[in-house]
């Protein structure tokens, strides 16, 4: 297959050599400041999602899912990832954090609890009061940042010269007003940090903490604007509808079901040792029986068992453990 040259994105997982992206549309031009220092990296979480790297043995994403990450990094957009459960929508994050090198995948995951506000920034009030009490006459007065932390989508909408990664997991399980929350940051790139935003005449640049482990970011005048709007992923197994205006604001892709080609490849990544061997597990896993909703990972599960060699003398034995490990996820059964 011939590489269509406005790809950044080849879909493989193999690292490439840093590259800036084109410029953006004018509509999604941001310039905001101060610039942050590079993200750190995170080897060993991706090694976890993805498995190790192989340039030789590469298995390349279809075309509709490149084209669609692309235009989505062009575009400066959400990219919305559909799916069955465990079909590897959130595996497209680390690749492409991976291929680009773009640092650590900022995590946010969803549930019915999470608000907007949690995703950006939280404010310790309780234990601000707590060390002023406990504070010594001679302690001297700490700020108000050393309270602050910005969550995964406060961290992304930093100012950095390259896009973070921001991976929004399973957004339909959220509460049914998070989707429209998140339209004002999506189309601006910006929020405020009131707490911030009412000392900016005494304290107009503040460090605080983000979800980077061990940074801290300055913030002026309470205000946190992109200079390179992140990558979003959002992940959704389709369980309920999002708003018309949300969907606008975003690029929507649909995963199909994993082929056999793309297990072996999957396997050869995690368990390289094991995966000529595995053409019999992966036929028995894809012919499950119609409506049966299975994820990727619990065809890993039985292939590590099988190098165990776990019941490897009795089959029967071995087709009980594999069905116990291939639990259908459908809603329906």
């Amino acid at each position: 297959m011939t590489i269509p040259s406005w790809w950044l994105y080849k879909g493989d997982g193999v690292p490439t050599d840093p590259v800036d992206l084109p410029p953006s549309p004018p509509w999604r031009d941001f310039d905001g400041g101060p610039v942050q220092p590079a993200p750190p990296d995170d080897v060993g979480e991706v090694g976890r999602k993805l498995g190790r790297v192989d340039a030789r043995v590469r298995r390349r994403a279809d075309v509709r899912e490149c084209d669609l990450v692309n235009a989505s990094i062009l575009l400066r957009r959400p990219l919305l990832v559909t799916g069955n459960p465990g079909v590897g929508k959130s595996a497209i994050a680390y690749r492409v954090a991976r291929e680009l090198r773009l640092g650590r995948v900022l995590q946010w995951p969803v549930t019915s609890r999470t608000t907007l506000r949690s995703g950006l920034y939280e404010y310790d009030a309780v234990g601000r009061a707590q060390y002023a009490i406990g504070r010594g006459a001679g302690d001297a007065e700490p700020s108000v940042g050393d309270f602050i932390r910005l969550g995964p989508l406060g961290t992304a909408l930093l100012s950095y010269e390259r896009p973070r990664v921001l991976l929004v997991d399973e957004l339909d399980k959220s509460d049914v007003d998070l989707p429209n929350d998140l339209l004002h940051i999506f189309e601006n790139g910006e929020f405020t940090v009131p707490e911030l935003v009412r000392i900016r005449r005494f304290e107009p640049r503040v460090s605080v903490f983000t979800d980077d482990p061990d940074r801290q970011a300055e913030i002026r005048d309470g205000r946190v604007l992109c200079r390179a709007f992140p990558i979003v992923v959002i992940t959704s197994n389709g369980e309920r509808e999002f708003p018309p205006a949300f969907l606008r604001r975003c690029l929507r892709l649909e995963l199909a079901p994993p082929t056999a080609d793309d297990l072996a490849a999957m396997i050869h990544a995690q368990l390289p040792m094991l995966a000529d061997a595995q053409r019999e597990l992966i036929g028995d896993f894809l012919n499950r029986p119609a409506g049966d909703s299975l994820a990727r990972d619990q065809l890993l599960n039985a292939t590590f068992l099988t190098a165990s060699g776990a019941y490897a003398e009795d089959r029967q034995a071995w087709q009980n453990l594999v069905t116990a490990i291939w639990h259908s996820l459908s809603l329906e059964r």
